[in-house]
């Protein structure tokens, strides 16, 4: 029988852990920010308490402003790693707040704003964030680009590049770019997706590009693992994030947003996060080329 001091923060119902969320119908121009997000995430800014898994890594996170991103970036800080943060201009004030949370972590933060679909930002971003991390062992591959359309006569060629540029191509050179700087023992963190295994009819280009990472991940990962250099995934279920009302999702479903797991609600940014961890650190040594779901219970591969 438990007692009734059992610790909440380490024996929770996964069920209640996080609120049923009801999202009003909203709407935010590409990319979405957090800040204005209704309701707000959890990032794990109150609750994540490292124990010193990352000390001493030295990682860059894409995407890393918002959502996921934001959730891995500061646990990777309360792990103990220092991090570079890659984000789009236009999100620098979600950017700044994840930085404030690193740092009150006591460790090091730095700010990369540029577009990775662009190729020659991608190597530049490497370059610029090792040489500011003073080297570079962890490369969390999180930032995408979700778009929803109805019919494929309505999805043009330009968005579908965009996304293609955005989730998959960036992926390959960054990646590339890093490995110059990555000794044995780094690791590389793919975020791919639900949509890998169950394509939504509204997120087709979305969709594609989540099954590309999968493969492109367990490919890397035999390429590089006789060079003590691990490669996985993560494929988030329903997450609650900016991406949602930037045109992520029909503004419709929003209020049904997550609903459809077994344990009834959206995830939260937060409880992404120990995957992430797990992968970059060294307990999963012998994890290589792996795609670990975090979806709520939702049937995958």
């Amino acid at each position: 029988m438990a007692e009734d001091s059992t610790d909440q923060l380490t024996f929770q119902n996964p069920v209640t852990r996080f609120p049923e969320i009801t999202p009003p119908k909203q709407d935010q121009p590409e990319p979405g920010l957090d800040q204005e997000l209704t309701p707000q995430t959890d990032r794990g800014q109150h609750s994540y308490r490292g124990t010193g898994r990352l000390k001493g890594r030295r990682a860059l996170i894409t995407g890393a402003d918002s959502g996921i991103g934001a959730a891995v970036a500061i646990a990777f800080a309360r792990e103990g790693a220092d991090v570079a943060l890659s984000y789009l201009p236009v999100e620098e004030e979600d950017a700044q707040e994840i930085k404030s949370c690193i740092e009150d972590s006591g460790q090091r933060a730095f700010l990369f704003p540029g577009d990775i679909s662009e190729p020659a930002f991608c190597t530049e971003l490497v370059d610029s964030a090792a040489e500011a991390l003073g080297g570079l062992d962890a490369l969390v591959n999180n930032a995408g680009r979700q778009i929803a359309v109805e019919d494929i006569a309505d999805l043009p060629d330009e968005q579908w590049v965009a996304t293609f540029d955005t989730n998959i191509h960036a992926i390959y050179r960054i990646s590339r770019a890093a490995l110059k700087h990555m000794p044995a023992g780094s690791t590389i963190v793919n975020s791919t997706s639900i949509q890998a295994y169950m394509p939504s009819t509204t997120l087709l280009d979305y969709a594609s590009t989540k099954a590309a990472i999968n493969n492109f991940s367990k490919g890397l990962a035999q390429m590089l693992a006789p060079q003590g250099i691990r490669v996985n995934a993560v494929a988030p279920g329903p997450i609650w994030t900016p991406l949602q009302v930037s045109d992520g999702q029909p503004k419709e479903k929003l209020p049904e947003f997550g609903k459809n797991t077994p344990l009834g609600r959206a995830g939260q940014p937060t409880e992404l996060a120990p995957a992430y961890v797990f992968l970059t650190s060294p307990e999963s040594s012998y994890v290589i080329g792996e795609t670990l779901n975090v979806n709520g219970g939702m049937p995958s591969p």
